[in-house]
């Protein structure tokens, strides 16, 4: 899966030209931003959790984590990262290119505040070589995000 299904549902929606592959790793914040020639804040990565017997996936900016009172409150149960096999099996990504585009189940999908700050954003695209460039509201329309939530911190806030 990985790159083509994340291509095929950018191409759906009228993204396909906006993905970026690279010749070096971007499967991190770090290596992202580097390879991007961006602030790591712009990097949105995916965060995938257990939500009962399923997943969930949680995009925030590069900088961000997550706050596990704010999450707690919100969803109403502690996070908890999946592991590689998990994250594979769910989404159909490896780690390091995991992204909520052409998921291999459908899984519930949230932004984080923490993103707006941004014009323009980069998830990953299926593979640990790949991004997409969009704004806030196309990513909300091309990963079909349930919503806004504010479930992470920054830096600055300890």
């Amino acid at each position: 899966m990985g790159m083509e299904t994340a291509r095929a549902w950018l191409a759906a929606r009228g993204f396909e030209d906006r993905i970026r592959t690279f010749e070096v790793s971007s499967a991190t914040v770090e290596l992202a931003a580097r390879a991007l020639g961006v602030e790591p804040g712009r990097i949105a990565k995916t965060i995938s959790l257990y939500a009962g017997e399923s997943a969930m996936l949680i995009l925030a900016a590069g900088d961000a984590k997550i706050d596990n009172r704010k999450f707690k409150d919100r969803f109403g149960f502690k996070a908890r990262m999946l592991s590689p096999e998990d994250a594979l099996r769910f989404t159909g990504h490896p780690v390091g290119g995991i992204c909520p585009f052409g998921l291999a189940d459908p899984l519930e999908v949230y932004l984080d505040e923490s993103l707006r700050r941004f014009d323009t954003v980069y998830p990953a695209c299926g593979t640990s070589s790949s991004a997409v460039a969009l704004t806030c509201q196309e990513l909300e329309q091309a990963s079909e995000a349930k919503g806004w939530v504010n479930v992470c911190k920054l830096p600055e806030q300890g």
